[in-house]
């Protein structure tokens, strides 16, 4: 029997359950009613009709896309029923078009979706949604709101709030401390709300950004920058470089300057970040997470719909379209709880 995967089905399944769930609530007055919605953790947990499940994705030139790819595959792996077909990775937009086409024309039963350029695969992802395919969206968003059944994004002004509010805690009771950044490729809006977010978060407790600069995700681009930023700076009492990639690059330079005055925190969260921060002997003490898993939840939601499951976790019968996933700090102290989900730089 084939899946039904048409969002008037899903409406209409939340409006009966919604219906449901009132009756319950004004009749009864029986509590269990009002939890006892959608599926359970163990309806949602066993096998159902196989989905066969497309994901697409930009190039793995970075450690945390190739995290990002991995866990699509290994999240995929691990359901009995699921099918992931896997477009190659690329930075060419006409290239993924091209790919969600095939996965439309294949009939796919959903489409994992992280766009090397929103607005550009939005009018496919529509065509998608249009052909009764649901789209979880993945890290950079759509420019419209009908090209996705759920989006999954990780929390680039929250990276900067937490760097922020980590930074506070370190330095926070000299108000002359010098505060540098060095951010990610200046023209994206992932980058604008990092420094936004950290700017924020400064200023919560008086303090501002020094001085900053920018690089590229890449490790020669954050030596480069960091480097520039440590000769016009000859004190610095704390360090924020957005990314633990140009992380490599950064630390580089650090060291080839000989300074070690300041405090630093990453971004991301790498295992190489991750290793100095559990050895305690660098100038780098903490990194914030932006979560490499944003596509394997993006396969375990895709599975949920496809088979017209529900959150078992949420009382409110349905998969959310949004979800923002948090941007925790690592220390030395709870290092431990976030290693295995780190990626390789």
């Amino acid at each position: 029997m084939r899946i039904t995967r048409t969002r008037t089905f899903l409406a209409g399944a939340a409006a009966v359950a919604a219906i449901g769930l009132l009756a319950g609530c004004s009749s009864s007055g029986d509590d269990e009613s009002v939890v006892d919605q959608g599926t359970s953790s163990d309806e949602n947990a066993a096998s159902g009709d196989t989905v066969t499940i497309g994901f697409s994705g930009p190039a793995a030139d970075h450690g945390w896309l190739g995290a990002i790819n991995s866990g699509a595959q290994a999240a995929a792996d691990s359901f009995a029923d699921v099918d992931l077909k896997v477009a190659e990775g690329t930075n060419d937009a006409s290239a993924q078009i091209a790919a969600v086409e095939t996965f439309i024309n294949d009939g796919v039963d959903a489409i994992v979706l992280l766009p090397t350029d929103g607005a550009a695969l939005t009018e496919v992802a529509i065509k998608a949604m249009e052909a009764g395919i649901p789209v979880i969206n993945v890290d950079r968003e759509f420019s419209s709101p009908f090209a996705a059944r759920a989006t999954i994004l990780g929390d680039n002004y929250g990276m900067g709030v937490s760097a922020g509010h980590y930074i506070c805690e370190q330095v926070g009771d000299n108000p002359d401390a010098v505060v540098a950044e060095i951010a990610g490729i200046d023209s994206l809006p992932l980058t604008q709300d990092r420094s936004q977010g950290f700017a924020d978060a400064l200023a919560d407790c008086d303090l501002e950004v020094s001085a900053r600069v920018a690089a590229d995700f890449t490790v020669a681009g954050g030596e480069a920058a960091a480097s520039q930023l440590l000769s016009a700076n000859p004190q610095i009492d704390a360090l924020w470089n957005h990314d633990d990639d140009q992380g490599v690059g950064v630390l580089a330079a650090i060291e080839s300057a000989g300074r070690d005055e300041f405090i630093m925190m990453g971004g991301a969260g790498s295992k190489n970040a991750m290793d100095i921060i559990k050895a305690d002997d660098s100038v780098l003490k903490a990194t914030v997470i932006y979560p490499s898993t944003q596509a394997a939840d993006g396969v375990a939601l895709a599975r949920l719909i496809a088979q017209g499951k529900t959150m078992s976790d949420l009382i409110t019968p349905s998969v959310p379209n949004r979800i923002v996933l948090d941007a925790p700090v690592v220390t030395k102290d709870n290092v431990d709880q976030f290693y295995d989900l780190a990626f390789e730089s």
